[in-house]
């Protein structure tokens, strides 16, 4: 098994996603990338919820993201799912997140245009929000519901790519874009099973997750329409900002 696994490697160069370097797919210098605490940021068009990342994107962030999202490393999305999971410890533990005994978490993903979810075999930033909802912890798997992600929102026709959009034309290209799938009210409403017969249902924490944020745009689109629909959003957590 070991020669084979050697002859693997050369013929399919094992590179670490964070960085492209040879020997590991995900290498100790990108794993200590994604190391610290969530910061607050402050994008220039505010979704009125906080915006939480887990750093500035770049470095490991970037390269996995991109690794991601244009080149299939669908293993990228491990770290980043941890790195979001940590944030998501850190913030419930700092008292900005409801501790999973209270209220589970549904993480909603970024809606994104359906030819690039084709494209790159599914929706990344779910993928990642759905990793890191697989993650709490075994001690709280008693709980009446556990965290979850929610593919709640879509990008109808029409929405440019907003690379290279600055925060005005961002703005001007989602708005009504973004809409809510149907039966995803329901679903972002009330935690399913658990506790008993008679105790109170437990209201969810929604928070909105994208890979990046840079004017806040999408974020604030995405807030008030799910709040149109009598869903609060209670924050934004993103894996870096620009």
């Amino acid at each position: 098994m070991g020669m084979l696994a050697g002859l693997l490697d050369l013929a399919l160069p094992v590179e670490c996603a964070g960085c492209g370097a040879a020997g590991s797919a995900w290498c100790a210098r990108c794993a200590a990338d994604l190391e610290g605490v969530p910061v607050g940021v402050y994008p220039r068009v505010a979704p009125g919820v906080p915006v939480w990342s887990t750093g500035v994107f770049g470095g490991a962030r970037r390269g996995a993201v991109i690794a991601l999202k244009e080149h299939g490393r669908r293993d990228a999305a491990v770290p980043l799912a941890a790195a979001l999971a940590r944030s998501i410890a850190a913030l419930r533990e700092a008292g900005e997140l409801d501790p999973p005994e209270l209220a589970p978490l549904i993480m909603v993903p970024a809606p994104s245009r359906a030819s690039a979810a084709r494209r790159r075999g599914g929706d990344p930033v779910l993928r990642i929000a759905a990793l890191a909802a697989s993650a709490t912890p075994p001690r709280l798997a008693s709980a009446a519901a556990s965290d979850r992600a929610v593919r709640a929102l879509r990008l109808r026709t029409g929405a440019r790519d907003s690379v290279g959009l600055g925060a005005a034309a961002r703005q001007r290209n989602l708005a009504g874009r973004v809409t809510v799938r149907r039966g995803a009210v329901e679903r972002l409403a009330g935690a399913p099973g658990g506790g008993p017969p008679d105790a109170a249902p437990r209201v969810p924490a929604v928070v909105f997750v994208d890979d990046v944020v840079t004017t806040g745009a999408t974020a604030a689109e995405s807030v008030r329409v799910l709040a149109n629909v009598g869903i609060r959003v209670r924050a934004v957590l993103v894996l870096g900002h620009a």
